[in-house]
């Protein structure tokens, strides 16, 4: 059986205003990234920067249903599906989704996205519930980044 990351969050906000949150570059750079070269939409081919330094990813749209659901592939062909589910008149469910992870450490990769997946939905659930991002994603990026740096820095010469 494939490896599938998975991860969904209750947001007390409304499905329309999940989805836009995930798909305006505005709203992104409030929680998840650094920078978004335009907004997903229809067939849209976008570049992301994330907070870890040094990570990107271009985005290639292939389903977006306002409002309901977005999918789109990014990095070795694996593919992202978004899905938002109202929850009566004032909460919805985000449901994440990635496929495609291959070879030896599929599994590992699976977990690992689903752990950032996990903590992008509770950095946004805590936006749009506060108004105010809860550093999650900038958090976890540090520590990226300095697991990284420690890699670098305990193998001779300081390079991989």
């Amino acid at each position: 059986m494939p490896a599938v990351a998975r991860a969904e969050m209750l947001i007390r906000s409304p499905a329309s205003a999940v989805f836009s949150a995930l798909v305006r570059p505005a709203s992104l750079k409030k929680f998840w990234l650094k920078q978004a070269s335009a907004a997903l939409s229809k067939g849209a081919k976008v570049d992301w920067e994330f907070r870890v330094p040094g990570a990107t990813e271009t985005v290639e749209v292939t389903r977006f249903v306002e409002g309901e659901a977005i999918s789109f592939v990014w990095s070795g062909g694996k593919s992202v599906q978004m899905r938002f589910r109202p929850v009566g008149r004032s909460s919805s469910v985000v449901e994440v989704r990635v496929r495609g992870f291959k070879g030896r450490g599929a599994v590992s990769e699976a977990i690992s996205t689903t752990e950032g997946f996990a903590v992008v939905l509770c950095d946004l659930k805590s936006l749009l519930e506060t108004g105010r991002s809860g550093g999650m994603v900038r958090d976890k990026a540090a520590l990226i980044a300095s697991a990284h740096e420690a890699t670098r820095s305990s193998v001779p010469g300081g390079q991989r």
